[in-house]
């Protein structure tokens, strides 16, 4: 019995969600790089990521044609208000990078969520919530997150302050990592444009 059992141990340590000791491990090994890093952002089963301090609205100019980027929304910048908020309008797209930059081995793989502070307010904080082992790997990436505004007046939100989780998972290694996938976002340092195009076209 004791080969199973140690074979299972094995698996155990391969696979499953990141507690806040294989956390803090995972960056001491370099297999998590998180720039800058606050340890007060480490949770028990996830750590927070926080707003970035540039934020674009995507306005659209008509119909958009997901194969033709002519037709895509436009990235307008948003400037902070007097107060240093980030001003966000009834039913307004908001794209905003994390402050930041995240670096994950072929061996994690994550989950971005939003918290349930701003959900109770009425913000909902999305875009991708999958995280693909190998994203960020050479130096960090942002995420790009999608903030809408839900209500009937605005919201101001704060850069720097925590506005998400990411959740990691343990895997045996992927065999081909984010990074080297055509078309994708792992070495973003700020808000960039639908890629959506290009897939579209290769296929």
């Amino acid at each position: 019995m004791l080969v199973p059992l140690l074979t299972w141990r094995s698996r155990a340590k391969q696979r499953g969600v990141l507690t806040d000791r294989a956390i803090r491990r995972s960056l001491a090994s370099g297999e998590l790089f998180v720039d800058p890093f606050d340890p007060g952002l480490v949770r028990p089963a996830s750590i927070s990521l926080r707003l970035g301090a540039e934020a674009f609205s995507l306005r659209s100019k008509g119909p958009v044609d997901v194969a033709n980027p002519a037709t895509h929304p436009d990235l307008v910048a948003k400037g902070l208000d007097p107060g240093g908020r980030l001003v966000v309008e009834p039913g307004e797209l908001v794209l905003a990078p994390t402050r930041e930059r995240i670096g994950l081995s072929k061996n994690l793989a994550g989950l971005v969520d939003g918290t349930s502070d701003y959900a109770r307010l009425g913000v909902s904080v999305v875009l991708c919530g999958q995280v693909s082992p190998g994203f960020g790997l050479d130096r960090g990436a942002v995420l790009t997150l999608e903030i809408v505004n839900h209500l009937r007046h605005p919201v101001l939100l704060y850069p720097g302050a925590r506005i998400c989780n990411l959740m990691l998972f343990a895997s045996a290694g992927s065999e081909q990592p984010y990074g080297a996938m055509p078309h994708n976002y792992s070495s973003d340092q700020t808000v960039v444009a639908s890629r959506l195009a290009e897939h579209v076209r290769h296929h």
